[in-house]
């Protein structure tokens, strides 16, 4: 029988887009005053790899990153998730957009290996948490980078996008060396 041990805390990432600027803005704001500050922001990047989500969003689709300075259990995957579909209601009930979801947050978080991905669709690569969260593994960290999988969204593939999770992940193991490394015993 194997073990039972405490994870350590990881990195909380969101990713947001909107064709709306000040949606974006206030996400950042939302994020900072209940999951705690931002430690990262990436910049705008354009959604540019599928249309998918122009039906309900609308053209021309921003997306960012932000990744939180507190560290939070993965176990709490569902609750950010449930969170953030929330904030995206109150957002659009709070404005007077065209579009029926003007803006989409998606929390994951990142470790030292992986970036992982809340949704609330069940495809057969996702693991079921609960409260009808699934989460799936979009990228992994291996031969000095992050690689893909055959389900890895076209846009999760950019290496831009690698730029700033390679950011994130090196802010992750400065914040570990600095948590876990005190002195022996203590």
């Amino acid at each position: 029988m194997g073990d039972v041990i405490t994870q350590r805390p990881v990195l909380l990432i969101a990713a947001v887009f909107s064709r709306h600027p000040a949606a974006l803005d206030w996400t950042r704001e939302r994020f900072a005053a209940v999951w705690g500050p931002v430690a990262l922001a990436s910049d705008c990047f354009e959604h540019r790899e599928t249309t998918y989500y122009e039906k309900s969003m609308g053209p021309d689709l921003q997306k960012m990153f932000l990744a939180g300075e507190r560290l939070v259990d993965p176990g709490q995957l569902p609750e950010l998730k449930l969170a953030a579909n929330h904030w995206e209601e109150e957002y659009r009930a709070a404005n007077n957009h065209a579009e029926a979801r003007p803006l989409n947050i998606d929390p994951g978080y990142l470790t030292e290996a992986k970036l992982v991905l809340a949704s609330t669709k069940d495809r057969d690569h996702r693991l079921y948490l609960s409260q009808g969260i699934f989460a799936e593994v979009t990228l992994h960290f291996a031969r000095g980078g992050w690689q893909t999988r055959q389900w890895t969204y076209p846009d999760y593939q950019r290496a831009d996008y690698h730029e700033f999770f390679t950011r994130c992940r090196e802010y992750l193991r400065q914040r570990y060396r600095e948590q876990f490394s005190g002195p022996a015993g203590g």
